[in-house]
């Protein structure tokens, strides 16, 4: 059995019911996540060791995250204990051309004041077989920056696979801050995570010719990015029209040997929770560069999940390895040369 090691802040979701304002609700719907975390429970659920590392404070929020770990298959060895609260976020649901809002709640959270001498890298990443961490954790605090970098390192010593995903929130940190910090990880990483907005506002990349097409466009982005850092094998990311709060459609990219694969456009009507889907499709693409499949079938695979995922509340993917392939049987990848 492979070992996963994901690293990031644990999140508790208050979310309002749909059609509620936060500052008018009386009731919120409580979910447990984090962007590492989600990718991990699907990971695991796909039949993966997984391990956690973070920190969450020793009160009852802190021993109800660590059950919700649990209750996916993750081990929780190498989640510390200590601090004084949860990171938290507040999510007013968005409904037809009303967007979602995020509230952020997190600064001073028992991850956020994680520090370096607290996390082992050497010991924990010790047979191992996939890293990943996001542009999350960094964003939170100069220390979480320095354990981000340690930590792909020590990976690569290792020879450990490693993952990261750009995750850019503009809440967290700005773009110059975001920019001068995830350059220095990118030597250290396999696979990536990363948009055309990401390859535009974070890596000063040119851009594109008007004349191509969105997937040239993407094409020419990621082509740019893998002559800046050859270490990169896989890049990936979604193609996302956003027709209201609860119709969007989707599509995956892949970006493999000079060459853009495509899964299919789904469209989700009627999404019931777009929070984790972004992790549902990280989870998925790494599933199947794991299991050394073909790119379309990686793909294809990665984008169902997803889609899958908007259908369900709660930030984690809970459907089986099979349960996607059976959904995902009538969309072939496509490649765009």
């Amino acid at each position: 059995m492979k070992k996963i090691v994901a690293f990031g802040e644990p999140l508790l979701r208050l979310s309002t019911n749909l059609g509620e304002r936060l500052y008018q609700t009386d009731q919120l719907h409580m979910h447990y996540g984090g962007a590492e975390a989600n990718v991990g429970a699907s990971l695991s659920g796909f039949g993966y060791d997984v391990h956690f590392v973070g920190k969450v404070p020793n009160n009852p929020l802190g021993q109800a995250y660590e059950r919700h770990l649990h209750s996916f298959g993750i081990q929780t060895d190498y989640l510390l204990k200590g601090g004084e609260r949860l990171g938290t976020y507040y999510l007013e649901t968005g409904i037809g051309e009303r967007s979602a809002q995020v509230t952020y709640d997190r600064k001073g959270s028992s991850f956020a004041q994680l520090s370096a001498d607290e996390i082992h890298f050497a010991e924990i990443l010790q047979g191992a077989d996939l890293f990943h961490v996001s542009g999350i954790t960094p964003a939170l605090s100069e220390s979480l920056q320095e354990l981000t970098l340690q930590g792909l390192k020590v990976a690569k010593e290792l020879g450990v696979t490693t993952s990261f995903d750009f995750n850019y929130r503009a809440k967290l940190w700005s773009l110059e801050e975001a920019s001068a910090a995830i350059k220095p990880f990118l030597p250290y990483v396999d696979i990536c995570s990363c948009g055309e907005l990401d390859a535009l506002n974070l890596l000063g990349i040119e851009e594109a010719d008007d004349t191509l097409d969105h997937a040239g466009k993407l094409s020419f982005y990621y082509k740019k990015i893998t002559e800046m850092y050859p270490n990169i094998k896989f890049l990936y990311s979604t193609f996302r029209e956003v027709i209201s709060a609860s119709h969007n459609t989707l599509q995956g990219n892949l970006f493999l040997n000079g060459e853009l694969y495509q899964s299919r456009v789904h469209d989700i009507n009627q999404i019931v929770d777009r929070v984790g889907g972004g992790d549902a499709f990280a989870s998925g693409i790494l599933y199947g560069i794991l299991e050394g499949h073909e790119p379309e079938q990686i793909v294809t695979f990665g984008t169902a999940a997803s889609a899958l995922k908007h259908t369900v509340h709660g930030d984690s993917n809970i459907f089986s390895e099979e349960d996607i392939q059976a959904f995902a049987k009538s969309a072939p990848g496509k490649i765009v040369r």
